[in-house]
């Protein structure tokens, strides 16, 4: 198995997310039909780790959501950090921000919890974090109706660099902000008191609303023909 680190350390670079040891394991099977254990591989990430240490390279690997990623060190999070807000691609608004902590510390949860929760409705802020890809429907709830559930993604855990959700803080450690970042959650006792305004969405937002939740009904009536069919 030449080159076998060069490969592991290639499917890491590559990897837009955290990358787990049974991927790493899958890929070079297909690849070069290696039979590598996952104890082979880790021995091998822990020398492309120590490779990084050095204060030449501005990343390192680490281990994060269950797999491996290469990240910048910290040192660097301040340049980094003003480059993506600059292009604000993750930029929240207040409503999706509070409906995003709601599922990291509920989840899985329903739509009609949020909602209960919020006091509003959140039906166009749901669909922007799943556009987002910051959360999931992760199935359906045992309560009459079956409604879809959400939990957070792994892009959720990559975003934040935190290896499961458990890692998040404590409601009770955290601070209210005014801030409009995906990392300024708010305590649950503050999430219900948002602004009107914040529901008030154009015609074209209600429309993919509309949309969106059609695509959602026909995902579960179909599902739910398909469960039928199967006990038939």
């Amino acid at each position: 198995m030449n080159l076998l680190k060069q490969n592991i350390e290639a499917l890491v670079f590559a990897s837009e997310q955290s990358i787990t040891l049974d991927e790493i394991k899958a890929s070079l099977k297909i690849t070069f039909g290696w039979e590598v254990t996952k104890e082979e591989i880790e021995i091998n990430i822990v020398d492309i780790k120590n490779k990084y240490i050095s204060e030449d390279f501005p990343f390192e690997l680490l281990e994060i959501a269950e797999g491996y990623q290469f990240l910048t060190k910290k040192e660097y999070h301040p340049t980094v950090s003003a480059l993506i807000q600059h292009k604000a691609k993750r930029k929240l608004s207040t409503s999706q921000m509070e409906t995003l902590s709601i599922i990291a510390y509920k989840q899985p949860v329903s739509k009609a919890e949020i909602e209960h929760i919020r006091g509003v409705n959140c039906d166009y802020a749901v669909m922007k974090l799943l556009e987002k890809d910051l959360i999931e429907i992760q199935g359906k709830s045992d309560l009459p109706g079956k409604p879809l559930v959400y939990a957070t993604s792994q892009s959720f855990m990559d975003y934040f660099g935190i290896k499961a959700v458990n890692d998040l803080p404590q409601l009770k450690d955290m601070r209210i902000d005014q801030g409009n970042s995906i990392g300024e959650f708010v305590e649950e006792t503050h999430v219900a008191a948002i602004q009107a305004e914040e529901t008030q969405v154009e015609e074209t937002q209600v429309e993919e609303i509309q949309q969106k939740r059609a695509e959602i009904f026909n995902e579960a009536t179909q599902e739910s023909h398909k469960e039928t069919d199967e006990e038939a």
